[in-house]
């Protein structure tokens, strides 16, 4: 058998001192030695070619089983992925992208492995989807920035759609988080959109973080009222209101209303054996007037409802029964000589 090595001695011995001077080109010079070698020995250029056909030939097919078992593969994985996201309730945003990055990932190593089976150094390859990587994350590293802010996020999840949150100097409703942006709604019916990145690395004040909360009023009223009866007044405005959750309150029935999961009450972030009593007590004495802190625990549904309705009431119902409003005042005495 006549073996490559041998093909191209023969060739080269073959070729004239003319096409020798002419400029190296190695397609060119290889298919003048192929033709050469062809005219000078045919029976051993056809075995050799056959031989070299069929190495390649299997090799392809080796390429083209890789390539469509690792397809199966990878479908079966993507698929896989989605069933165990569904089962664990994952964020949907964070589940596409998880999907979507492991079958991209997943395919282009396939690609690299059906193109080294067919003999193609895959190094350069590699080094030039490197070299594309790196040009795209510096043109895009804000971009980049953005997208590792919603992958924390969408992991961590400090906020979800339709809470009520405070951050980078807005306030408003989370309508939805993505991948490197998060939508909010505010007060006033406008849509804010702050990026992900600068997002995840600052304060995020979330007003519906936890299933209750505690409301919180200051009443003033006028010196000379009866501390004491005047607390009893306001406790009652706040027991006479059934939004405001009492001392006696079922837990186990409260939070099953809330549709709170026995996950979240095994942490402390969720859970509390029992509700504190209303509470109002003197708090300070001020240039013109007393004042009562005043505090109820609500679910955090009916925050601003409850504040604003008793807010309302301590206004309206206090007066009428001796607890009037200081306002600022000076009193003069006037001495007739």
């Amino acid at each position: 058998m006549i073996f490559l090595d041998d093909l191209q001695k023969l060739a080269l011995a073959a070729a004239t001192q003319e096409q020798q001077k002419l400029t190296p080109d190695s397609v060119r010079q290889g298919a003048r030695h192929m033709i050469e070698y062809a005219r000078t020995d045919p029976e051993g250029f056809w075995q050799i070619f056959v031989e070299k056909v069929t190495q390649f030939g299997l090799k392809v097919l080796a390429a083209l089983l890789i390539f469509i078992v690792g397809i199966f593969l990878i479908r079966w994985a993507k698929n896989a992925l989605k069933h165990m996201f569904q089962r664990r309730k994952t964020e949907p945003t964070i589940a596409s992208f998880v999907t979507s990055l492991v079958s991209i990932s997943l395919t282009i190593l396939l690609i690299v492995i059906s193109i080294s089976t067919l003999g193609v150094d895959t190094t350069s390859l590699a080094a030039l989807l490197a070299a594309g990587g790196l040009a795209v994350g510096m043109a895009l590293s804000g971009t980049v920035q953005n997208f590792a802010g919603g992958i924390m996020l969408l992991a961590f999840k400090p906020f979800k759609a339709g809470d009520f949150i405070e951050a980078q100097g807005v306030t408003g409703r989370v309508v939805e988080v993505n991948i490197t942006a998060t939508k909010v709604l505010t007060p006033d019916n406008r849509v804010v959109i702050l990026p992900n990145g600068a997002l995840s690395n600052g304060t995020i004040n979330n007003y519906n973080g936890r299933p209750l909360r505690r409301v919180e009023w200051l009443v003033s009223v006028s010196y000379g009222v009866d501390a004491a009866k005047c607390k009893e007044a306001i406790i009652a405005i706040l027991q006479s209101d059934e939004r405001v959750l009492k001392e006696d309150t079922d837990m186990k029935k409260l939070y099953k209303e809330l549709n709170i999961s026995s996950y979240q009450l095994s942490t402390v972030n969720y859970r509390m054996d029992a509700i504190p009593a209303p509470f109002a007590a003197l708090k300070s004495l001020n240039e013109n007037d007393i004042t009562f802190v005043v505090r109820a625990w609500v679910r955090a549904a009916d925050y601003w409802d409850v504040f604003f309705a008793l807010q309302e009431r301590f206004y309206t119902e206090l007066p009428p029964q001796g607890f009037t409003f200081a306002y600022p005042h000076v009193d003069v005495t006037m001495l007739n000589s």
